[in-house]
């Protein structure tokens, strides 16, 4: 099997690749620009729903312990509102690349974070509906969302494909050991 193009793709080259791909226009980015004090004001009620999901199941209230929540909620809220920051450049990839390091380090399963879109969307749904321009506000957001999570995805894949590849020997085999090849 040949070495596919997207092998190729590696370190800042893949927030550029992603950044491209997403494609968020400037009028999109001027969109949910306005709209970031209106995020602000949703952070609560989201960080409130997110912790009380999190913090109502067993295996993920684990990674909690011992952690002050009070910080977290300040830092997930954050995390939200730049959802609606209007800039969506390789600066912006690169800092949600390392939230999803963050979650890599911290041995969190990938299911965990995923599982939490259905908390998110709402709440930027609502935030979008805010907008001079719902439907495309809606359209922005999830797109921005959708780059979020191939990021924090990537972050678990560079871990992934790291590890494996100083077992085996090698990134080349490592990418045919993962397709199955």
């Amino acid at each position: 099997m040949a070495d596919r193009q997207s092998w190729s793709v590696k370190g800042t080259a893949i927030l550029t690749e992603l950044v491209k791909m997403m494609d968020v226009s400037a009028a999109e980015s001027q969109l949910l620009g306005s709209l970031h004090d209106n995020a602000k004001a949703q952070t609560t009620a989201f960080t409130d729903a997110f912790y009380k999901r999190l913090l109502g199941h067993a295996a993920t209230a684990e990674y909690l312990d011992g952690v002050s929540v009070e910080r977290l909620t300040g830092m997930l809220g954050m995390w939200f509102s730049d959802l609606f920051r209007g800039n969506y450049d390789e600066a912006y990839a690169q800092q949600r690349l390392k939230i999803g390091e963050i979650h890599v380090r911290i041995g969190l399963p990938v299911r965990y974070p995923l599982a939490m879109l259905d908390v998110i969307m709402p709440f930027g749904e609502q935030v979008a509906a805010t907008s001079s321009d719902p439907a495309k506000a809606m359209t922005a957001f999830r797109k921005v969302l959708a780059l979020d999570v191939a990021l924090f995805n990537q972050a678990y894949e560079d871990n992934q494909l790291s590890h494996l590849a100083d077992l085996v020997g090698g990134e080349r085999l490592a990418r045919l050991l993962l397709a199955g090849q």
